[in-house]
């Protein structure tokens, strides 16, 4: 190793490898709808689209995940981060935290789970393997509807760097590639 490297703490690891973009997930179960902050979770497959996410046993979100099955991933824009992290600092078992936080459910076509009409796109999900939910709290979902705002053209996200801290994606680099 080089003599600038520095020793970094193993639980700072996951700053390095944030794998995308902060998200919302809603859910719907016996009745009400709910909605929380998600920043871990991965594709894992172009078609159908696979997203791998984890959503903590501690989590209201958890049961209504585990018991119906699907959800929507709604991704936010930057203008939408108060709000975002308003809804990360509360829990779905003592409010509702759409109307708390001032966001719009809107029905889905597929799916219970609410769509959330401020984000400029929708993700209608389905849960299509759980087996290795008791050991590491991870979903596999598969993406069974789309929507995109069209009046977003180029819609810019935040990315969860820790306690608080977030960056906001940057400018586009466009490099031939043979990658979808």
């Amino acid at each position: 190793m080089g003599r600038a490297m520095k020793e970094l703490p193993l639980a700072e690891v996951y700053k390095l490898i944030e794998p995308g973009p902060v998200v919302l997930l809603t859910t719907a179960a016996r009745g009400r709808a709910n909605v929380m902050a998600m920043s871990w979770h991965m594709m894992v497959e172009f078609t159908p689209p696979l997203i791998a996410c984890i959503v903590s046993s501690a989590d209201f979100s958890f049961r209504a995940l585990r018991t119906t099955k699907e959800c929507v991933i709604a991704i936010p824009a930057v203008a939408l981060a108060e709000k975002v992290v308003a809804v990360g600092n509360c829990s779905g078992e003592e409010v509702d935290k759409f109307s708390t936080v001032g966001l719009t459910p809107v029905p889905g076509a597929l799916v219970q789970a609410p769509l959330v009409a401020e984000c400029f796109a929708n993700l209608e999900c389905r849960v299509v393997e759980t087996r290795l939910v008791n050991r590491f709290n991870l979903f596999v979902l598969e993406v069974v509807k789309a929507w995109r705002d069209p009046a977003q053209k180029a819609p810019r996200t935040i990315h969860h760097r820790g306690y608080g801290t977030f960056s906001v994606d940057g400018e586009e680099l466009k490099i031939a590639s043979r990658m979808p």
